[in-house]
């Protein structure tokens, strides 16, 4: 039901990660961060009509994005892609590449955004920008491990690590070192995965890359969740969205909720979850976003028939189907109409 929603912006370019690991909190973060890009030229000062319509074009992609428009996204991009080309500017054009692919990416066209984003690493190499590259090289291992190409994915950041430690860039070997942590993940080995993590988390840290370290420190839970070490599944969980909360990253601070929900579904403490998810209907009614909101109030409805509260499972379904309906999704407006039948006739034969 999910579209990907794991791609976003990170200081001056954009990175995408897997797990849930958008590296920015929200689309209107990375809206924020191409504005303030912006700002100046990227190149070196020249000004024109043309560049004046890129940049535009650019500024009206990044507030289509922020309002979930991700194709007309895409098409203001592409035109101001042109535009650069025509004039030139090899970093506008690496720049448009970046969120044009991330889009694609969002969207779940990955080949699409493969094309896009090594389109971008050529650029990055045609003009010796190494620490272009290190993020390019992420970005592209990002796409061949959602297709499942883990690999080519390994390959791919293996040299993303190296060429970090080349130019000292603690932030993309952290970057790199976290995303190898993910192939060790999809290969089933999380004991490996545990260790690349862990060293990832050292060096976030130490460049003080709070959303990075909140998105690694998800990652690690889910790793000791997987190897059904509960506590520290529980306590990175904990942490990443204690540090989500304080920079106000709300896709690392969902991500962690999703965590903590189903480790406390799993030991019956139902009220701290319905806290939890109530916290997170909020974070989605903030951004607008229709789909987690749906999320939100169907995973509520599930919490609250295992608590044996069917009153309020059903009032949660009633405020999902109507977001259900909005969303286009059909399968789950039949599945929520057969659910809140079933829950009326239990109420009615004694349930509360």
């Amino acid at each position: 039901m999910n579209r990907c929603k794991l791609w976003t912006v990170v200081m001056m370019a954009p990175v995408l990660c897997l797990g849930g690991g958008l590296l920015v909190g929200d689309r209107a973060q990375a809206a924020e961060d191409l504005l303030r890009q912006l700002q100046t030229p990227i190149n070196n000062g020249t000004q024109s009509r043309s560049r004046n319509e890129a940049d535009r074009l650019m500024r009206q992609g990044s507030q289509q994005q922020a309002a979930g428009e991700l194709e007309k996204a895409i098409a203001s991009w592409k035109q101001a892609l042109q535009i650069y080309h025509s004039l030139g500017e090899p970093v506008a054009v690496g720049l448009a590449y970046d969120f044009i692919g991330i889009s694609y990416g969002e969207l779940g066209d990955f080949i699409a955004a493969e094309n896009a984003l090594r389109r971008r690493l050529g650029v990055a190499r045609d003009h010796k920008d190494f620490l272009g590259q290190v993020f390019g090289l992420n970005n592209v291992a990002t796409v061949l491990l959602h297709k499942h190409e883990l690999d080519s994915a390994e390959t791919t950041l293996v040299e993303a690590l190296e060429m970090a430690r080349s130019i000292n860039s603690l932030e993309g070997e952290g970057l790199s070192l976290s995303n190898l942590g993910l192939v060790a993940f999809g290969k089933g080995d999380f004991r490996q995965a545990i260790k690349k993590y862990e060293a990832a988390l050292t060096l976030r840290r130490q460049v003080q890359d709070p959303v990075g370290e909140a998105n690694t420190l998800n990652n690690l839970a889910d790793a000791y969740w997987r190897l059904e070490e509960y506590p520290a599944a529980i306590a990175n969980y904990g942490q990443a969205l204690r540090l989500a909360e304080q920079v106000r990253d709300r896709r690392n601070e969902m991500r962690a909720i999703d965590g903590l929900v189903i480790a406390h579904n799993s030991v019956e403490r139902y009220e701290r979850s319905l806290d939890l998810l109530d916290r997170r209907l909020e974070i989605a009614q903030e951004q607008n976003n229709l789909r987690e909101q749906f999320v939100s109030l169907r995973t509520a409805s599930q919490v609250y028939q295992r608590a044996g509260k069917l009153a309020q499972a059903k009032d949660s379904l009633e405020q999902a189907l109507p977001l259900a309906r909005t969303l286009g999704e059909w399968s789950e407006v039949n599945r929520i109409q057969n659910d809140l039948y079933r829950l009326q006739l239990a109420i009615q034969s004694g349930g509360t």
